[in-house]
């Protein structure tokens, strides 16, 4: 199959950040987190889920498991907003570079805030969409942090 020019980003992204990463193709796709882990043959929790939210005006991206749901009040005391909500395709798109399903932890056209869901350190891997909603890598969950330079947060809505 060949590469799409998302997934060229994603890997160009990540080895600029000093990240080697293989990226993994599925015909029958990766958009959602149950889909993404039968591909892969994974728990649900081990799946990184890029969510783009606007908070106060300003996009965020909060990495969540692919078990939880993020809660935006939580989003909103951690980021100081005093209002948070899911991003539209086009603000997704605008902020990330890429589409809903296949939006990549790095490799954004600026820098975003981003906010890491705790229960994802605790896997050996996990994996992350790679640029289209058929391509995933699998990654580390210390190396996912450093490259996103994200911060470690409890985004779960209980």
């Amino acid at each position: 199959m060949p590469k799409s020019r998302s997934v060229r980003r994603v890997e160009e992204a990540a080895a600029a950040l000093g990240l080697a990463i293989q990226v993994r193709r599925f015909p029958e796709g990766t958009r959602t987190a149950p889909d993404a882990a039968r591909a892969v043959g994974c728990e649900v929790g081990q799946i990184v889920k890029s969510l783009v939210f606007v908070a106060d005006g300003r996009p965020i991206l909060a990495l969540t498991s692919g078990a939880n749901r993020a809660d935006v009040g939580k989003l909103a005391a951690l980021t100081g907003a005093s209002a948070v909500r899911r991003a539209t395709a086009e603000e997704a798109r605008e902020a990330t570079g890429f589409a809903i399903g296949g939006t990549p932890p790095f490799g954004h056209p600026r820098p975003l805030s981003v906010l890491v869901d705790r229960d994802l350190l605790g896997w050996p891997e996990v994996w992350a969409a790679a640029g289209r909603p058929d391509a995933v890598f699998g990654v580390a969950p210390e190396q996912l942090l450093e490259a996103s330079g994200g911060v470690p947060a409890d985004l779960r809505e209980e």
